[in-house]
């Protein structure tokens, strides 16, 4: 997905057979992967960068095969950036629902919106105006500016943090290391076909350099990968020693009325924001003493959770509890777009239930 794609060529990229570039793009030209946001090498497809700005916001914190079902259903129901910056929040969140980390939601709605009103509907083609948008940092910046607009970024995510750590050997600490890999991964990006390469260098650390057991005997960049035969390759890059994460618990009601359940919206900031959700209180260190009828074990990135469900009688009476949630038909939960917690929490109470 680069605006030229044209098959490498000697004079395109320098050195000829010998550069990093010539030799990861050749390889890329044959085993590129099949991905529904992505232009095919050799194509002539112009790239759309709110698909491509699209599928890298899914993908943050977040696995391929995970995405492809959520980028087909929202490029379906929104198939333009004026279509999703014009949808209704809660269409969006409920969308998103299943995917994690959804303050990468609220900013999704928030960056169409002002791609829309601040630039016409079309995506700025530079670093410096895409990172000027909501919920965009330096890594979609440089994806997209160089995926879509065919810019000489340096795009730098997991994958190719592992490869340059491992072809360059480079043994600081992450996120230390981060300055390293940028400043040596620099010079190698093509003038041609930047977009080509860093998804090829994706590609490469999703399939051959992979975390565990690489296959360095068919990568592309063998030849002068410093890591290469080291029996503690596995080790780069080095990350720093994982911090115990705290664990906290709280109670969520259910209540039912009607064959249907009593739903709330969480408040638009913190965690889960702006999401439906079982009713309940805050999630404290103290684990709670009230019995259940089902419970889940969640984890988040600072924190792991234990949730306990309570049956309860009827919501509170005050008006603004009820401005804040709706009867919601079990039948049509799938609908209601749980975060992951909640759904989890509620399949487990429809199980129990059938036994």
């Amino acid at each position: 997905m680069s605006v030229q794609t044209s098959p490498c060529t000697s004079e395109s990229t320098g050195d000829a057979g010998d550069s990093v570039a010539a030799r990861l793009l050749a390889w890329y030209d044959r085993a590129a992967r099949v991905l529904s946001w992505r232009i095919a090498p050799g194509s002539d497809e112009v790239p759309d960068p709110y698909r491509i700005w699209l599928a890298e916001v899914m993908l943050q914190q977040t696995t391929v095969a995970a995405v492809a079902g959520y980028f087909g259903r929202f490029t379906e129901q929104w198939p333009t950036v004026a279509d999703l910056a014009a949808a209704d929040d809660a269409d969006v969140m409920a969308a998103w629902a299943g995917l994690g980390y959804y303050a990468r939601a609220r900013n999704l709605i928030a960056c169409a919106r002002a791609v829309v009103a601040d630039h016409g509907g079309r995506f700025p083609d530079s670093e410096a105006a895409l990172r000027a948008l909501p919920g965009i940092g330096d890594y979609t910046a440089a994806s997209v500016a160089a995926i879509a607009f065919g810019r000489a970024a340096v795009v730098v995510d997991a994958n190719i943090e592992r490869v340059i750590a491992r072809h360059r050997m480079i043994e600081t600490p992450l996120p230390m290391a981060k300055r390293e890999i940028r400043a040596a991964l620099a010079p190698l990006v093509p003038a041609d076909r930047p977009g080509d390469f860093a998804q090829a260098l994706m590609d490469l650390g999703a399939t051959i350099c992979t975390p565990r057991n690489p296959a360095c005997a068919i990568c592309p960049l063998m030849d002068d990968c410093r890591a290469r035969g080291r029996s503690d390759i596995e080790r780069l890059p080095v990350k720093p020693p994982k911090k115990a994460k705290p664990h906290r618990y709280g109670l969520a009601h259910w209540i039912e009325r009607d064959a249907r359940i009593w739903l709330v919206r969480r408040p638009d900031k913190g965690m889960l924001g702006g999401m439906r959700a079982l009713p309940g209180g805050d999630w404290t260190d103290a684990r709670p003493t009230e019995s259940g009828i089902a419970e889940v074990d969640h984890g988040f990135t600072h924190f792991d959770l234990t949730l306990k469900l309570v049956q309860r009688q009827s919501p509170p009476e005050t008006p603004a509890a009820a401005a804040e949630g709706e009867w919601w038909p079990i039948s049509d939960l799938d609908a209601a777009g749980l975060p992951t917690l909640y759904r989890k929490l509620v399949d487990k109470m429809m199980l129990e239930r059938r036994t």
